[in-house]
């Protein structure tokens, strides 16, 4: 997916201020280049100077001030849609302020250094909608890069989280010491799950996991969840298509979700509950969907606060690309959290014979 912002809008803000002097610094500099390419038709002068330097910085703050308010809504579409739409009301705000600066100078006969009014309105349009394309891409791209570092650094984060959980650790020791003498079996599968969600969780930043692992995973912890919750916990897994089991993933995806479903949802309603986890195949994208009753937002705090969701989105987008998509919200008393990840060809293949987790 693309990086979004850490307002989780795509689009640069140019509203910040050291964007917006970026915005005039390409403006003025813009003016110098014109002014030193050798031209000997072209008469310059302090006016002059002053002029073009008045007329491209009014230019360059009537776009950013327009893309700024726009932001929001330009973000809704989809990255190259949105680009492309950012430029053209660039080109548009551009069209019209030279024509009007055109006309106000032919008012009172001041079009002597002026070129043509075709070449002038056109000129300053295209100049103005190549710049705003160039200092739109350079500015998602940076956005793109610290998102990712930020992505990094929450991912390690969260791993180091993730080896010390100490109210599951104990939970989890305190329950299976009364499954010792009452079913030791159970008892022991219990550490043997336990032991692997923890071993997960000690390479949690280190090498990549595949779907394969990561459904045991999050089956291992279920199972514990669902010793110590009973009846009030219940999952439905729906597995459709030709799944790659054998797909590379970052470790530690679904498991983090299926926890925010237990702690967030089902441990917070007296009756319990069902965990839906769907997991299809279709047209060369993986969709994984976890849904699970939970009380509203407004008697609620938000799901994990959104923390775990977005940690996960940043190293999915990382590492599958900016086709990956990962939603999640409340919707009629369930809460829903949707990954979709591109499958590339050489990774679609599933595990020989079939084999399901």
């Amino acid at each position: 997916m693309a990086a979004p912002a850490v307002d989780g809008l795509w689009l640069p803000d140019l509203c910040r201020l050291p964007r917006l002097l970026t915005m005039l610094g390409l403006a003025q500099l813009t003016v110098i280049v014109v002014l030193l390419v050798p031209n000997p038709a072209a008469l310059w002068d302090v006016s002059a100077f002053v002029s073009a330097s008045g007329y491209a910085l009014w230019l360059a703050l009537s776009v950013s001030v327009l893309l700024c308010a726009c932001r929001r809504l330009l973000s809704r579409f989809p990255v190259r849609l949105g680009a492309l739409i950012a430029v053209a009301l660039a080109m548009a705000v551009a069209l019209v302020a030279s024509a009007i600066v055109h006309g106000l100078f032919a008012s009172v006969g001041g079009t002597a250094g002026l070129p043509g009014f075709g070449r002038f309105v056109g000129g300053s349009g295209a100049v103005v909608a190549l710049l705003t394309g160039i200092a739109l891409r350079y500015f998602y791209v940076i956005d793109r890069w610290q998102g990712q570092v930020a992505a990094h650094a929450r991912a390690e984060a969260d791993a180091l989280q993730a080896r010390i959980r100490p109210h599951f650790l104990f939970n989890s020791m305190n329950m299976i010491a009364t499954l010792l003498r009452r079913d030791p079996v159970v008892a022991e599968r219990a550490v043997l799950d336990l032991s692997d969600l923890f071993r997960a969780a000690l390479g949690a930043g280190e090498g990549t996991s595949t779907l394969s692992e990561e459904v045991s995973l999050a089956e291992r912890y279920l199972s514990i969840e669902q010793l110590r919750l009973g009846d009030r916990l219940r999952v439905d897994w729906h597995r459709q298509g030709d799944l790659p089991w054998t797909l590379p993933m970052p470790r530690l995806v679904l498991q983090p979700v299926l926890e925010n479903a237990v702690l967030h949802g089902i441990s917070r309603l007296p009756e319990g509950g069902t965990i839906d986890v769907r997991l299809t195949m279709d047209a060369g994208v993986l969709e994984i969907e976890v849904a699970n009753p939970s009380l509203p937002p407004d008697n609620a705090p938000a799901q994990g606060a959104g923390h775990a969701q977005r940690s996960i989105a940043h190293r999915l987008g990382f590492a599958f690309g900016p086709r990956t998509r990962m939603r999640y919200g409340w919707n009629d008393g369930r809460y829903a959290c949707t990954i979709q990840v591109p499958v590339p060809t050489d990774g679609a293949a599933p595990v020989p014979g079939g084999r399901t987790p």
